[in-house]
């Protein structure tokens, strides 16, 4: 792998794909269910196409727009090789960074388990947003037919992703609920044994 080019590098050139973008474009695709895939700033996007330009992975040209030129994107025959490479690479485990893992390793510390409870609501939320984000994502399909099988295979493991999720909270609220109902009032530091 080219130490010039770096994970969110081959990131870009996938989204790039066949057909060109542009970093609007880009970051469009990005919001619409990538975070369930990868973790990448939007301004760091924004600023890929135009330093892989500089290294000659990608070439460019202006565009009509509705209000002004765009900038279009993309892959030369350096850029395709070099995902072609890549391609090719093993795959390893996803790195991945749970906050709620963290929060429910370290619930024996809480007074309450109720705010571990609590704090996985969020992360419920998210994962309705997410899946309405795949809704609409699976609908654009078809304008894909040349990725269909691809995005197909891809918005699989993000439905697969969001269920064991909701499967771990439902687990969790099960087990930290039952402790909860279970201790009771001895979460309390200020409670005292009774009289015998």
């Amino acid at each position: 792998m080219s130490t010039e080019l770096t994970d969110l590098s081959y990131v870009v050139m996938n989204l790039i794909g066949r057909n060109g973008a542009g970093p609007h474009d880009l970051v469009q695709m990005a919001r619409r269910g990538q975070r369930l895939y990868w973790a990448g700033a939007e301004s760091k996007i924004y600023d890929q196409p135009k330093r892989l330009e500089k290294l000659g992975y990608l070439t460019s040209q202006k565009t009509p727009g509705k209000t002004r030129e765009r900038t279009h994107y993309r892959l030369t025959d350096k850029g395709v090789q070099a995902l072609q490479h890549w391609l090719a690479l093993p795959s390893h485990f996803p790195r991945i960074q749970s906050e709620a893992a963290i929060r429910v390793q370290a619930s024996d510390l809480a007074q309450d388990p109720s705010v571990i409870l609590n704090s996985l609501q969020p992360l419920r939320e998210e994962i309705a947003e997410l899946s309405a984000i795949l809704d609409e994502a699976e609908r654009r399909e078809p304008q894909f037919p040349h990725r269909r099988s691809q995005l197909r295979l891809l918005h699989s493991l993000g439905r697969k992703i969001l269920h064991a999720h909701l499967e771990w909270i439902e687990e969790v609220e099960q087990e930290l609920g039952d402790d909860h109902h279970a201790h009771g009032k001895t979460t309390d530091p200020n409670d005292h044994p009774p009289d015998p």
